[in-house]
């Protein structure tokens, strides 16, 4: 092949893209959901056909209570097994938790008084360890949470927990999910990314993001798990007060305790000191009274010499 036919071939599929001129192009993660939307309002006459690859995936009929769906189609390869849904009315055509062999060239037949065709392009990647660590996010009670969907800004970007509407770009959320959030929701209009603040074990859960294009939908899951701290922040407030007043009780009661001992042992010193001294005053008062006892018996006792008998006396 010379170099001119590989630089025409080059430009050709810059000019027609991957899967041609007048497809609607949409790349997805795997994981994902896609809607491929037809823009009409089926009538009673209409039918519907999908094919992928050129193998039909999925009809409705006259009869639109009975569409068929993958293996229920005459010539499907099973391959989507429960995977598919089709919108009645318009015959729009959901893939859901959409795989790497999902991905190919899907056309629209659109029946009536004449034949209507369209083609979509799906690319499915294989999400990275990061972007697996994105959508699967792990937090404790209080903290705050941020998903982001990894797109640029959108006409329409919806935000759902448990199917119920909880932000939206360019509407406002829904009633109840203003009740369950309580303004602890920030919504980056510039991103579509949603922050969950000081959030709670009751705030765990699928979240949904629905990015609406004039062609196709996209949906993305994020699964939030919750742990709980097992103490609520005002519990845990008021157990940090309980404990400070404790504390200073036990801080009182020893000082207490100190001081009443200290007096113990000074007032156990002093009558101490006071039994020393006067038992060292007996002791030094009883030998002068001893001998002043003894000197006045023996003056008593002492023989005068005026007072010799007369028998005695010899002449």
């Amino acid at each position: 092949m010379t170099h001119v036919s590989v630089w025409c071939l080059l430009l050709c599929l810059r000019v027609r893209g991957v899967f041609g001129a007048h497809t609607d192009e949409v790349s997805v993660m795997e994981g994902d959901s896609v809607t491929l939307h037809t823009d009409v309002k089926l009538k009673q006459q209409h039918r519907i056909r999908w094919y992928l690859n050129g193998i039909q995936i999925a009809e409705i009929t006259g009869d639109r209570n009975k569409p068929c769906t993958d293996d229920q189609c005459k010539d499907a390869d099973g391959r989507f097994r429960d995977r598919l849904k089709l919108d009645h009315q318009t015959g729009s055509l959901t893939i859901t938790n959409i795989r790497t062999t999902d991905s190919g060239v899907y056309h629209l037949q659109i029946i009536n008084s004449i034949i209507s065709k369209k083609t979509f392009g799906i690319s499915v990647g294989v999400p990275d360890a990061e972007q697996n660590q994105m959508n699967i996010k792990a937090v404790n009670e209080g903290e705050s949470v941020t998903l982001d969907p990894g797109e640029k800004k959108n006409d329409l970007m919806t935000w759902y927990f448990n199917d119920v509407c909880i932000a939206e770009i360019n509407r406002d959320p829904n009633k109840d999910g203003k009740e369950r959030f309580r303004d602890r929701l920030k919504l980056d209009y510039q991103t579509g990314s949603l922050t969950i603040r000081n959030i709670t074990t009751t705030d765990s859960g699928v979240y949904k993001i629905q990015i609406i294009r004039s062609r196709f939908s996209i949906t993305k899951s994020f699964n939030v798990t919750v742990t709980s701290l097992g103490l609520s922040s005002s519990v845990i407030e008021e157990k940090y007060v309980a404990s400070a007043v404790v504390g200073v009780l036990l801080l009182v009661a020893a000082v207490a305790v100190v001081i009443y001992s200290h007096k113990r042992k000074t007032r156990k010193k002093d009558i101490s000191t006071q039994h020393s001294d006067q038992a060292n005053h007996v002791e030094t008062s009883f030998p002068i009274q001893t001998d002043a006892l003894l000197m006045t018996r023996a003056i008593e006792t002492t023989p005068n010499a005026s007072e010799t008998p007369m028998g005695d006396k010899i002449f």
